[in-house]
C-alpha cells in the first residue's frame, strides 16, 4: 500500500519536468500529447524528450500519482489519481508562496535587467 506522506516527501518540491507532466494531466493524455501540451503552455521554453516523459510517467504510475486511463492503438493514455492531485495542489501552494515572497521581498527585478 502506498504511503501518501512518503510520496509527498519524494515529489515536493517537484522538478519542473515532473510539475509540468502532472499539470498536463488536467485531462487524460498520452506521452506525445503531454510533450506538445508542455511545449504550448511554456511557449517552447521547455521541450521534453520522450525518454524523460516516459521515465517520469513510469515513476509516477509506480508511486500511484497517475494511472492508465486507456490503452489505444499503441498509445497509453494517462490520468491523475487523487494522490497525484494532492501532490500537485501541494506544489502549487508552495509555488504561490514563493511567488508572493519574491514579489514582496525581491524588489524590482527590472532594475537589474542590464547587469
Amino acid at each position: 500500500m502506498l504511503n501518501p506522506e512518503k510520496v509527498l516527501k519524494k515529489y515536493v518540491p517537484m522538478t519542473e519536468t515532473a510539475f509540468y507532466i502532472l499539470l498536463s494531466l488536467d485531462e487524460p493524455r498520452h506521452g506525445y500529447g503531454i510533450v506538445k501540451h508542455v511545449e504550448k503552455i511554456t511557449k517552447a521554453r521547455l521541450l521534453l524528450g520522450s525518454g524523460t516523459v516516459y521515465g517520469t510517467l513510469t515513476k509516477m504510475q509506480k508511486d500511484g500519482m497517475i494511472t492508465v486511463f486507456a490503452d489505444e492503438e499503441r498509445k497509453t493514455v494517462y490520468e491523475r489519481t487523487d494522490l497525484g492531485m494532492l501532490i500537485l495542489a501541494t506544489e502549487i501552494k508552495r509555488l504561490k508562496e514563493l511567488h508572493e515572497n519574491a514579489i514582496k521581498y525581491g524588489g524590482d527585478v527590472d532594475d537589474h535587467q542590464n547587469i
